[in-house]
């Protein structure tokens, strides 16, 4: 790769590794909806131009069936029940659930449309991936409550789905163009509900950590991983998830004081094998399904 890609790759693996840490800061003063909102409103502020310079809104539009269906398994529910799952875990074990996520899509793949084989190594992949959660879970579950993991269980999947569709009904639209969509058509879903439980007070780093969430973790992150994905390809582009929930675990320990539990120590190596393992696949197809998903965003978080 050159000197620029590498740059390109580094950026992303920190990028999308933060969100969990902002989230964690933010909640303590807006509630869930008002920050899907803020990020998604503010975000959407910022690609806008980026969207109308490269006519990429237009294209999208005609699809707007697969386009909602996207916006709200990638963006609008995950984000909302994200944030909530945060009033409740830390930071470090949410982006380590996270990092789940590439199991999944190889389940999606395995028994949805294209019935993806599973073969030895990726199904060592999927069971050493399971005990890494377990473990994790386990060691920790005194700490843990049941909601927030459910909620983040269900960011999980969406995270998973959410390529699939994209990469089926909207692979041949400009990506910008779907992101800047979905996060206005988000925005506008969550508007009612910021106004009702607007705070009464934010604190400077609350703000400070909405402005990064949205402009850096969402708008800015999208607008690389589409220039890495055009750089590598999005089959080597996936390699970041898998550093993602360890600049997770480092920021929440370094700025939060949050624990580094045995169930982190031995789940995350567990977690981290497995999704290599299982993601390994020859068809560059499975890999964009598996591959595009934000820790999310992916997405992001």
């Amino acid at each position: 790769m050159t000197r620029r890609t590498w740059m390109l790759f580094s950026a992303m693996c920190i990028i999308w590794g933060i969100p969990y840490l902002l989230i964690r800061v933010a909640v303590r003063d807006v509630s869930p909806p008002a920050l899907v909102f803020a990020r998604t409103f503010l975000g959407a502020l910022v690609l806008l131009p980026i969207a109308l310079k490269r006519n990429a809104i237009r294209p999208v539009l005609p699809l707007w069936r697969p386009l909602l269906a996207f916006t709200a398994i990638e963006i609008a529910i995950p984000w909302l029940l994200l944030n909530d799952a945060e009033t409740k875990l830390s930071s470090s074990l949410t982006g380590l659930l996270i990092a789940a996520v590439p199991l999944v899509g190889v389940v999606i793949a395995r028994f949805g449309r294209t019935k993806e084989r599973v073969d030895a190594t990726r199904l060592a992949g999927l069971l050493l991936g399971v005990v890494g959660v377990v473990a994790l879970l386990g060691l920790d579950l005194g700490n843990v409550q049941a909601r927030p993991l459910l909620e983040v269980g269900v960011v999980v999947v969406g995270y998973a789905v959410a390529p699939v569709i994209l990469n089926r009904h909207l692979g041949g639209v400009p990506g910008i163009g779907v992101v800047f969509t979905s996060l206005a058509i988000t925005s506008l879903a969550y508007l009612p509900a910021a106004v009702v439980m607007r705070p009464d007070h934010l604190h400077a780093n609350t703000v400070a950590s909405i402005i990064a969430l949205a402009l850096i973790c969402t708008a800015l992150a999208f607008v690389l991983f589409f220039e890495l994905i055009a750089a590598i390809g999005p089959s080597r582009a996936v390699v970041i998830t898998y550093v993602n929930p360890a600049v997770a675990v480092f920021l929440g320990v370094l700025l939060l004081n949050e624990s580094f539990t045995m169930g982190m120590a031995i789940g995350f190596p567990l977690i981290l094998a497995g999704s290599v393992l299982a993601a390994r696949t020859r068809k560059s197809r499975d890999e964009v399904a598996i591959g595009i998903a934000e820790p999310v965003p992916a997405a992001g978080a």
